[in-house]
């Protein structure tokens, strides 16, 4: 049986740690591609990290290139190529270049693995994966953008670190947009199934919320020179071991929402089932007053931006 093939397009720091990550779980045979200004990153990165499969007992064929010849039947495609935001920067200071970017790349991706499924990183993120969504021609199921997992992740770690607890027990969810106006859910945020507003007073559930919208910008300020990359790189791994290993796993991301939670056609955060077709299905819950008009407000600011964007 064939190994699936894993492609992930930008060898910097996210797409360099996405393939670690990758070629540790036994996913399958990976290209790490970049431009060819870049010649010799993404193979000197294929290089070193394939010598690490003796020591870490991974088999996985790792290459590099700056041609997407070598990607061509992939499975999974992600997407990670653009500018990283710097101090003072927005994600949203990033959207015309960043375009251009994203749409030269799904060209390149949709024309040679037309059956993959495109997992989109590049910030804004919101914007971007509508982009590719436009651009491949895919069916909307097929292109999922990274979000939710990472926001997520960030959310789990402060409560666990708040209450001392393994983060393996914080269960969470979050809806809307990636960023400042992602909606936490603290009603449907539990410890070992007990709900969090049970365990920390409203006022921590509040700080915990606010650190986690600007968890990426908290970094970005630590760094001064760049952005995360660990964690955003394993959360969309995660997504690509949902996808290859049709693992039927309920995670929020950012999908193709029409009538779903009355968006009206944009790409946003929200709980789905991700397995072998990309998303198989758009979960509803239930909404306060309050958490709809949040999620109504985090939806807008998609809108708004996808208004900027030239394709």
């Amino acid at each position: 049986m064939a190994r699936a093939k894993i492609s992930i397009i930008g060898a910097g720091n996210v797409g360099a740690t996405a393939a670690h990550w990758a070629a540790a779980k036994e996913l399958g045979d990976v290209v790490l591609v970049d431009i060819p200004q870049l010649d010799g990153v993404p193979q000197g990165k294929s290089l070193d990290l394939s010598q690490a499969g003796p020591i870490e007992g991974f088999d996985a064929s790792i290459i590099g290139a700056t041609a997407y010849e070598p990607t061509v039947g992939s499975n999974v495609v992600i997407i990670t190529a653009g500018l990283a935001r710097k101090p003072g920067m927005s994600r949203d200071d990033l959207l015309m270049k960043n375009t251009e970017i994203v749409q030269a790349v799904t060209r390149q991706i949709a024309k040679l693995s037309p059956q993959a499924v495109l997992l989109v990183v590049s910030n804004p993120l919101d914007a971007m994966v509508y982009v590719a969504h436009k651009v491949s021609g895919f069916p909307a199921r097929r292109v999922i953008g990274m979000a939710g997992v990472l926001d997520t992740a960030r959310y789990r770690y402060f409560i666990a670190a708040e209450l001392g607890v393994s983060v393996q027990d914080v269960q969470a969810l979050l809806l809307g947009g990636h960023g400042d106006d992602m909606v936490p859910l603290p009603r449907y945020t539990s410890v070992g199934g007990i709900p969090l507003p049970e365990l920390m007073p409203l006022e921590r559930i509040e700080a915990i919320v606010k650190r986690t919208r600007g968890g990426g910008a908290e970094i970005v300020n630590l760094l001064k020179t760049g952005s995360a990359y660990y964690a955003p790189s394993a959360a969309v791994v995660q997504m690509a071991e949902a996808i290859i290993r049709d693992k039927k796993r309920v995670l929020p991301c950012a999908a193709y929402c029409d009538k779903e939670y009355g968006v009206g056609g944009y790409f946003v955060g929200v709980p789905v089932k991700i397995g072998g077709g990309g998303v198989e299905q758009i979960i509803k819950v239930k909404l306060t007053d309050r958490e709809k008009q949040l999620f109504d407000a985090s939806v807008q600011h998609v809108r708004d931006l996808i208004k900027s964007v030239k394709i």
